[in-house]
């Protein structure tokens, strides 16, 4: 923090030493070298330095006190960030320019204010606030000038509603948009107008509507275009031809990956995921993959943009510029300028803060909810199962028995309210444990079998460790109880250096790939991971399930 404020201090000092020479200027909209810079940046899709020179734009219209020169930067800067994921940044922004566009009486500031609405529409869509969004739409729609953007306007306002389900509401703004001269534009109408009708009245044929904005749309080569068409068609065959509906997502995720439109290609990533098991890990590992780098470049340019738009950067680059203009200021001015310093430094250091303590909240809430939910799962739902297959399998039903075993996960589950620790007082070693929890599931039609499970193998494992096989191993039982329908059952343990292997398998109906991480097996998945092990489900087999697990010693 010392070094930063020590870093704009400097900054300010020299922009002390020269006094500014630019004069005002009529026409400084049209000939501000910042501005130009920024227009032929943002023209070579260079948006970090068009962001920087619409910023330096920015200070210098002030400077000349042109507050809509001012204005339109700032427009400018709101839809870069709302163009690069930033858009929280992007309705600040936008909304700080709103302070310096208020005349009203020529087309200029019109089209300046209509392009600003419509920039808070979009990202208050994205943040999905959508009656927010659907009224900044309509002020962009009283302020625009052009009627072509109208029809834009229209058109998001109809996709809006139809994502809320007011298709009724929808069908009026879509047909007005429809009525748009550009081709770009009338093909999007069409699209969604077929689909608001569609999902209004399930009886209406919309396909035709569809298959026409999709040829238009290859005719001009509008790839964002084609994106949205073969994801309005493969969601329509979803429920109708799911081959149909495959094929569409995967020339959706080919168009989206020529367009290089990451977040067209997740979206065609889960539609192949949810209708292609045989590729679910292939395509689970890209989809990961994508959101990753996504998350990574939006933070980025979230920091960078907000580095920006403080002056830290922008105002070296404008000292730079200026330093042979500045004359110096007398001290009083100086400490002047150092106040304003610190307080601003004091300011971001405390925004910071209180958004890391904010973050560091949430995260320690679901933590604590993830906590509590795996407690009462492990405790009480397996807990209380086990307790009902030892009473189905008992030849004579011992009453004291079972209610002593109730009377067990009650207390359990009573800990878990109070948030007592899970500490276990019984003297029986690790084996017994797994034998007794393995017999347990022993009945008329089901056979259990052991091998290794030596009081040796368990030497030198931890409690967390011990506690977290344990419940994976009931986990299995329990899932293959409710599900499988096996009648044998078993159970390999090996030991070899300083990792133990479990080999689970029965002769029940097996899992199917799509199917996976149902039936209670996420939180296998989970507790595996949690210890650093390793899982591998054989989907492959004819009949049954086979599972191996592994994982360290220590």
């Amino acid at each position: 923090m010392k070094k930063i404020i020590l870093i704009i201090l400097c900054l300010f000092i020299n922009s002390c030493k020269k006094e500014n020479s630019i004069q005002n200027n009529s026409s400084i909209l049209t000939t501000n070298p910042f501005l130009e810079k920024a227009k032929l940046f943002r023209s070579k899709k260079l948006s970090d330095s068009a962001f920087i020179y619409f910023n330096l734009a920015k200070n210098s219209f002030l400077e000349n006190k042109d507050s809509l020169g001012a204005g339109r930067a700032l427009v400018n800067m709101a839809i870069i960030q709302t163009d690069n994921g930033d858009f929280l940044g992007g309705i600040e922004t936008s909304l700080e320019a709103q302070k310096y566009i208020k005349q009203k009486q020529d087309s200029n500031v019109l089209k300046t204010l209509a392009s600003n609405y419509n920039n808070l529409g979009i990202a208050s869509n994205y943040l999905k606030n959508y009656d927010q969004s659907v009224k900044y739409y309509n002020e962009a729609i009283k302020n625009a000038v052009d009627k072509e953007n109208k029809y834009v306007y229209y058109n998001n306002i109809g996709d809006i509603l139809t994502t809320q389900g007011k298709y009724k509401e929808a069908i009026p703004y879509l047909e007005k948009a429809i009525l748009a001269d550009s081709i770009i534009n009338h093909a999007r109408a069409l699209n969604n107008l077929a689909k608001a009708k569609y999902l209004l009245n399930k009886n209406y044929n919309p396909v035709p509507e569809f298959y026409q904005a999709l040829e238009i749309r290859k005719k001009i080569n509008d790839g964002e275009g084609q994106n949205s068409s073969y994801e309005t068609l493969s969601t329509y065959y979803l429920d109708k031809d799911k081959t149909r509906s495959l094929n569409f997502a995967k020339m959706m995720l080919k168009a989206a990956t020529n367009n290089k439109s990451p977040d067209d290609q997740m979206l065609a990533l889960q539609r192949i995921i949810s209708l292609e098991p045989a590729t679910y890990l292939k395509n689970f590992n890209r989809l990961n993959t994508i959101s990753d780098n996504i998350q990574t470049e939006r933070n980025r340019n979230k920091n960078q943009f907000a580095i920006v738009r403080y002056d830290l950067e922008g105002e070296r680059a404008k000292n730079q510029t200026l330093k042979a203009e500045r004359a110096q200021q007398d001290n009083q001015i100086l400490l002047l300028l150092m106040a304003l310093v610190l307080s601003f430094a004091i300011i971001i250091w405390f925004r910071k803060r209180q958004i890391r303590l904010k973050q560091e909240k949430e995260l320690e809430i679901k933590n604590t909810q993830l906590k509590l939910s795996k407690k009462v799962h492990d405790v009480v739902a397996n807990g209380i199962y086990q307790v009902m297959t030892k009473i189905e399998n008992q030849e004579h039903f011992d009453k004291v028995k079972a209610l002593d075993e109730l009377e067990f996960v009650y207390e359990k589950s009573r800990d878990i309210s109070y948030e007592k620790s899970d500490d276990s007082t019984e003297e029986k070693n690790f084996s017994e444990k797994i034998s007794e929890l393995i017999g347990s599931f022993k009945n008329e039609s089901v056979n259990t079998y052991i091998a290794g499970n030596e009081k040796s193998l368990w030497e030198n494992i931890s409690k967390n460790t011990e506690d977290e096989v344990y419940q994976i191993i009931r986990e299995l039982l329990v899932n293959m109880r409710k599900h499988s329908g096996a009648s044998i059952v078993s159970f390999r343990f090996e030991k070899k250096e300083d990792v133990i292997s479990i080999s689970y398998s029965d002769n029940g109906i097996g899992i199917s790939g799509d199917v996976l991480y149902k039936n209670g097996l996420s939180s296998t998945v989970s507790r595996i991971e949690s210890i650093h092990g390793a899982i591998i489900f054989d989907t492959k087999t004819e009949k049954g399930l086979k599972i191996n697990i592994s994982f360290p010693v220590s």
